[in-house]
């Protein structure tokens, strides 16, 4: 397994338990989608495998290593990348070539590599002409994926993604379906559109009253992906 939760707890202060006895796990290989209504832990799962938050009880594993010091959460960031819901939470640096090849750099690889290694993740996503704007004059779609480019620069074994497509026009989501489709990296997306998930994953769960409440194959969310005049919109069939 490269990714391992037996019987987690976790509550913020003041508020009720977010997870009582919750188990995951993630294969090798393994493109998983996580649905539930807002405050179900979506995120806060995510933030549970990378360290951020900590359970009150149960067990985390990590490629095999049971994480519970900063030491063991630092050594497996190093393979599991992060996209935050909100992309200013992830971008700090002047221009966005600076940004994307911050995470190489402090990885120890050199400057001229991890300029390479950006300019390459940049046209990967469309971006190549974005690479000396000032990041936080960018579009809130711009910023997503900017931030996006600065996980996969890392080359992660692992990708966790929390609503990647949001504030996206059809025609960047439809290239991050293509990227996510071509990627070899294991990953658990938090979205709350189907018709996403339905192309990018495998499987589904669902978060409920604390715990994973449903699993299935994912292309039973909708079984047909198709274009809409007015670009990719929530819709129901009868």
């Amino acid at each position: 397994m490269l990714i391992e939760l037996e019987n987690i707890h976790f509550s913020y202060s003041g508020h009720p338990p977010v997870f009582k006895e919750m188990s995951f796990a993630l294969k090798p290989g393994e493109k998983v989608g996580m649905v539930g209504p807002n405050g179900s832990g979506k995120s806060t799962l995510l933030h549970l495998i990378m360290g951020l938050l900590k359970p009150s009880a149960g067990t985390i594993r990590l490629f095999g290593e049971k994480a519970e010091t900063e030491k063991t959460f630092q050594k497996a960031r190093m393979r599991i990348g992060l996209l935050f819901q909100n992309a200013d939470d992830q971008l700090f640096s002047p221009t966005v070539i600076e940004d994307v090849a911050f995470g190489p750099l402090n990885m120890g690889v050199g400057t001229a590599d991890a300029r390479r290694r950006a300019r390459e993740t940049l046209e990967a996503l469309n971006l190549t002409d974005h690479a000396n704007r000032i990041t936080h004059r960018l579009s809130g779609g711009e910023k997503k994926l900017v931030a996006l480019a600065t996980v996969l620069v890392m080359q992660p074994e692992v990708l966790l993604l929390d609503e990647p497509t949001t504030g996206l026009d059809e025609a960047t989501y439809r290239r991050i379906v293509e990227i996510l489709q071509k990627i070899e990296a294991s990953c658990i997306i938090v979205s709350h559109e189907y018709d996403f998930l339905a192309l990018t994953t495998r499987t589904v769960y669902a978060l409920k009253e604390g715990k994973i409440d449903y699993n299935g194959d994912s292309s039973l969310l909708h079984s047909h992906y198709h274009f809409h005049p007015g670009g990719v919109v929530p819709h129901s069939h009868s």
